[in-house]
């Protein structure tokens, strides 16, 4: 069985109040009961030296006991235990009667190494209805003096504390009951409140956080562990939703992958198909036919090829797979593909300046790919007569290689998007105004294999800078 937090702090409240006023309880009433018996020994006490007296006069002993001690029971024993004088006890009833007992049952015996008279107090059982107080004390001449009196009041006194603490200890429990019913709701509402804020946190809300966050007090520790799970709860929600953006994303460019790369492979697959109709149609018979179906095929297969070898590199790169890693001086990539640019295309200015000695750790084919893809894009993308100067050099711990021209340039727009795969200036992907757009790329991404970053700038009409940051091997720059 679930009993709630409120109901077992009430419940210990009560047990332990209850065991706190039984203890109070029976020690009262022991102490006032045994104060009671020694007012009685002490009235005992008093008188009887005065009856011991009055046991001493010859004649009409009984008279002269009565006289001294009303109310209170005295025999004198002879020392073989046969009573020779006996005096009832006499005490007012309950019911306005008079109680009179005159026998009682087994007495103690005195004790000599009491005192002088061995005086012994017992409570007894004087006629089986009544209890008696007595004092046997033996007297000189060997006789044993018995004094007594009866407790009818002290037990009605008893009984009436017993039920005075019973009824007091009943209406403090409910006191306490009630009053702890109260502070135990006082007591509980910043839990309550703890509770009612985390029970109002959905998944659209998380940011918010419970109160009272305190570590001096138990509630206070309770709310900071609920809020401290809240912030990790909503730190691997907002991760799910970043990783849940990451593959729609991811999903959404495989889809742009998928379609850009069919689109690009289509017309070369098209172009193949009608270069291998012409020659079925008869093209084998007509030489000047022949050639023209024969250098169509080998163009555009040649340009699937290129298409394919770039679309794996990327792939390869994609999954990191590991490249070569061997000591690259940037200045002999730099200078290698600016004299192959020249001579692919003459018309176009290469220069070259070499204002540090940068040694990195890399790929050398691949680095010099990055090179050969840049100046390409000046060669493709910019009239005759363009400038493009290539710069080496070093920024602290980087080596940067830096491909500036001066042609016509690109929007915003297309400066922002230039480094996405399939991207082309052009929307209508004409072959005169460049490739399938994985140039830049292939680029960005054989550079972030090497553990570096690239950056693009470019005003319409004023030219394009792209800036190569790759990290320095120190032991040899």
């Amino acid at each position: 069985m679930t009993v709630s937090l409120r109901a077992r702090l009430l419940l210990a409240t009560l047990v332990a109040s209850c065991i706190g006023l039984a203890v109070v309880g029976v020690l009262t009433y022991t102490l006032v009961t045994r104060d009671q018996l020694a007012e009685v020994d002490g009235e005992l006490e008093r008188v009887h030296p005065p009856i011991e007296r009055a046991a001493a006069v010859a004649d009409d002993r009984e008279a002269a006991i009565r006289a001294v001690a009303p109310g209170f029971f005295v025999q004198l024993r002879t020392a073989d235990g046969l009573a020779s004088v006996t005096i009832p006890a006499r005490e007012p009833g309950g019911d306005g009667s008079v109680i009179e007992v005159g026998e009682v049952g087994e007495l103690p015996r005195p004790n000599a190494r009491l005192g002088d008279d061995g005086a012994v107090f017992a409570s007894i059982d004087a006629d089986g209805e009544h209890s008696m107080r007595v004092r046997v004390s033996s007297q000189e001449d060997g006789s044993v003096l018995v004094i007594g009196r009866l407790l009818s009041s002290s037990e009605e006194a008893a009984e009436r504390l017993f039920l005075a603490l019973l009824a007091a200890t009943g209406g403090a429990v409910l006191v306490i009951g009630l009053l702890g019913t109260w502070l135990v709701r006082i007591g509980l509402r910043p839990l309550d409140a703890v509770a009612g804020a985390a029970a109002g946190i959905t998944d659209a809300d998380l940011d918010r956080r419970v109160p009272g966050a305190d570590g001096r007090t138990e509630v206070g520790r309770l709310a900071a562990t609920i809020n401290g799970m809240l912030d990790r709860l909503q730190g691997a929600f907002d991760q799910r939703q970043r990783d849940l953006a990451a593959l729609q994303e991811s999903e959404a460019t495989m889809r742009r992958f998928v379609a850009d790369a069919s689109h690009e492979l289509r017309t070369p697959i098209a172009a193949t198909a009608a270069y291998a109709e012409l020659f079925e149609r008869g093209a084998r018979e007509r030489p000047d036919d022949l050639a023209r179906a024969m250098a169509g095929i080998r163009s555009e297969t040649a340009r699937m090829s290129t298409l394919v070898n770039d679309l794996l590199l990327l792939a390869q790169l994609d999954e990191g797979r590991p490249m070569a890693a061997t000591v690259v001086d940037l200045a002999d990539v730099v200078i290698e593909s600016a004299d192959a640019a020249s001579a692919m295309a003459p018309d176009r200015v290469v220069r070259v300046r070499v204002e540090d000695v940068v040694h990195v750790v890399g790929d050398h084919v691949r680095l010099r790919q990055v090179v050969d893809n840049l100046l390409g894009n000046v060669r493709t993308h910019t009239p005759p007569g363009t400038v493009c100067l290539v710069t080496v050099k070093r920024d602290r711990d980087d080596g940067l290689i830096v491909v500036a021209d001066d042609g016509p340039g690109m929007g915003p727009h297309d400066a922002e998007r230039a480094f996405r795969r399939f991207h082309r200036a052009d929307v209508s992907r004409s072959r005169a105004s460049g490739g399938a757009g994985l140039g830049l790329s292939i680029v960005n991404a054989i550079v972030t294999a090497h553990g570096g970053t690239v950056e693009l700038r470019s005003d319409a009409g004023v030219g394009t800078t792209v800036t190569v940051r790759l990290p320095i091997d120190e032991e040899m720059s």
